[in-house]
């Protein structure tokens, strides 16, 4: 009955009186406000999930380092054990050192060295990462390198048309002195392969194979700076189990362990714009406020009668509230709907296009999820509860008599 009541004073009224424009600008606003939340939320969703992408594609499922120092030593009995642990798919032996890259151009790289079993732990041997040449590394006497797109830049190599092999310098560990002669160690390597996953990485490393970086770097066969792997299932099982092998010597990570920082900015940025957006559609929804109060004075008649009829101040306080809540719903209703067509169209036809050629895509990305418009509705029912409640609790507190109609 009291949403009978509520609807009723919703859908009827005056033709093109104040109350009624009031209303349905209390209406637009909250569509308006709903719908911006959710493309923007979605397309941030989408954003988030291009970076993640090419994390994920760079960077392995588990990875393990030595807790103190840079190498660390591994026997052939562990990396047998850990290779037969249930959920791990591949296992990628890695040295990576500071060098100097020589080509026509000089610059400062991380070099590192891999085994063959590296493409199966990540992603950068793909046709959408490699972009000229091939993911060739030779070996300790015939070493070549994949350079990333920075890094070719920087140097001057033109992969596919270059002719002369690169220099490049490492530190000699067994030197006196890393200002002499002897300090840094150099040999030729012949660029194979360009590759581009995002700035951060092209414009840091350079491929090559391990063997080379051990014998450059002095490192005996069981020396390594890290292990990657690609797991199936739960990384975290995975990283349990290895930990325990290990022990407190080795610090096993998973891939969010490995890029913390990058999540955790990348959440304080999504709550951000949450509440920012969130906040503008306070001030939206709080047109309410003004158009329930409207219909308070308006309708001084009809809560006379009402409580002539015996309704209670909770009752007709109930009702004006309930009339809130409509305008919240159906508002929100509307907007979250009309969201989900405007990024589904962006899903299907790339409609809006994101200004300049360096991007990885030319598209705005947009990730819808369930969470984000069970959240937007939940936040627009307690916005529209907060706005309804005054005017609504100031209807049931009137007391009105016939006699004054």
């Amino acid at each position: 009955m009291n949403l009978l009541f509520a609807w009723r004073y919703f859908t009827t009224g005056q033709k093109a009186s104040v109350i009624n424009w009031m209303s349905r600008i209390s209406l637009l606003a909250i569509g308006v406000g709903a719908t911006a939340l959710i493309i923007v939320l979605s397309v941030f969703n989408g954003f988030e999930d291009l970076v993640k992408g090419l994390y994920n594609d760079f960077y392995a499922d588990v990875r393990v380092v030595p807790d103190r120092g840079k190498i660390m030593r591994i026997t052939p009995a562990q990396l047998s054990q850990m290779k037969q642990l249930p959920g791990v798919l591949a296992l990628s032996r890695v040295v990576e050192e500071k060098a100097v890259l020589n080509g026509v151009f000089q610059t400062i790289v991380t070099l590192k060295g891999v085994d063959s079993q590296y493409t199966a732990v990540t992603n950068i041997n793909t046709p959408q990462h490699l972009l000229r040449g091939n993911f060739s590394l030779g070996d300790a006497a015939q070493p070549s390198i994949v350079v990333g797109v920075g890094i070719e830049n920087a140097a001057g190599l033109e992969v596919e048309k270059y002719k002369y092999p690169a220099v490049v310098y490492l530190p000699n560990k067994q030197a006196s002195r890393l200002t002499s002669e002897e300090g840094l160690h150099s040999s030729t390597v012949i660029p194979t392969g360009t590759f581009a996953v995002q700035q951060e990485f092209d414009n840091k490393y350079v491929f090559t194979n391990l063997a080379f970086m051990q014998y450059m770097l002095s490192l005996e066969p069981d020396e390594y700076a890290a292990l990657e792997m690609r797991v199936d299932g739960d990384p975290a099982v995975v990283q349990s189990a290895i930990q325990q092998m290990l022990g407190k010597d080795f610090r096993v990570e998973t891939r969010f362990q490995q890029n913390m920082g990058l999540y955790r900015v990348m959440k304080t940025e999504k709550w951000f714009i949450f509440v920012v957006l969130t906040l503008i559609l306070a001030v939206a929804a709080f047109n309410i406020i003004g158009s329930l109060t409207m219909l308070v004075l308006e309708k001084k008649k009809d809560i006379a009668i009402l409580q002539a009829m015996g309704a209670s101040s909770g009752r007709i306080h109930f009702i004006f509230l309930l009339e809130g809540l409509l305008l919240g719903i159906i508002g929100g209703g509307i907007g979250m709907l009309l969201a989900a067509l405007i990024c589904q169209l962006q899903l299907q036809f790339k409609l809006i296009k994101l200004g300049g050629s360096t991007f990885i895509i030319d598209y705005y990305p947009v990730a819808m999820r369930a969470g984000d418009f069970a959240l937007v509705g939940i936040t627009l029912l307690l916005i529209t509860v907060i706005a309804a409640w005054i005017p609504a609790r100031k209807a049931g507190q009137q007391g009105y008599s016939l006699k004054s109609f």
